[in-house]
């Protein structure tokens, strides 16, 4: 059980990380874009970098904060009609779709991995002014794809716990409502 502890503090270490990391780049592309409409309108000489890393930018941080957004429930979600259900049922629906969220996380790592390490055995540049290489810029989808997936599979387990603990005693009791629990 050590182990799993151990993986789960190195998993909220690396959560704490990207998050980080995605918010210097914010305010590098803030800076940068204002930078680049200065030197554009004012100075008539404009910059031949700041249109393509800003592009970048704004790919990488989705992928950066994404599992982070998902562990603190702030995606949007349609629960019109799970509101309705008995708790025991709101539980079982939340594991299902995590796991299907999981699953499909992992199909987009997967490929995700192959089309990086594709573009790295034939060093495949960006066809821009820059030329940068591909692989790099690819590697964030899989990466951030893996640590949604993970994020999944953590909602699935605790979905599950507590569907598994709000189990009837006797077949006409109506399920209590548990806390949601606590990471």
């Amino acid at each position: 059980m050590k182990l799993l502890e151990k993986i789960e503090w190195i998993y909220e270490w690396v959560l704490k990380i990207f998050v980080f990391l995605a918010g210097i780049l914010l305010i590098f592309l803030m800076l940068s874009v204002g930078l680049e409409v200065c030197l554009r309108y004012f100075f008539g000489r404009p910059t031949s970098w700041v249109v393509e890393i800003a592009g970048y930018i704004m790919f990488y941080i989705p992928f950066l904060v994404g599992a982070w957004v998902l562990k603190n429930e702030g995606h949007v979600r349609m629960d019109l009609l799970i509101i309705r259900l008995k708790p025991r049922s709101q539980y079982l629906l939340n594991s299902v779709t995590s796991i299907v969220a999981a699953l499909t996380c992992s199909i987009i790592t997967f490929y995700g991995i192959k089309v990086s390490l594709y573009f790295a055995e034939i060093d495949f540049k960006t066809p821009t002014i820059l030329m940068l290489p591909k692989s790099p810029i690819i590697a964030i989808l899989f990466v951030g794809t893996f640590l949604m997936a993970l994020q999944f599979i953590r909602q699935a387990r605790d979905s599950i716990r507590l569907w598994k603990a709000s189990k009837p005693k006797n077949r006409g009791t109506q399920a209590p409502t548990l806390p949601k629990l606590e990471r």
